[in-house]
């Protein structure tokens, strides 16, 4: 099994302009929310970033971690 290129990873995937931007957005929500690291809360975005949703407060909601994975993408 090889060993993962973490480096290459995160430059492929994790630092383009795209994904800090969504980054940034996602940020912003968990703040507005109120949320904390580590209180198991995630913000749900009801029309994902990535399928051209905002982030606007009626976009958004507070959902657990596990509800949010479920989600993925959808």
């Amino acid at each position: 099994m090889a060993e993962r290129d973490y480096e290459a990873e995160y430059e492929r995937y994790h630092s383009s302009k795209q994904a800090i931007a969504h980054r940034a957005m996602r940020n912003a929500a968990r703040r507005r929310a109120g949320l904390k690291k580590g209180d198991g809360k995630e913000v749900d975005h009801v029309e994902p970033l990535s399928s051209g949703g905002s982030n606007s407060e009626a976009n958004t909601r507070v959902v657990s971690r596990n509800t949010n994975r479920v989600k993925g993408n959808r």
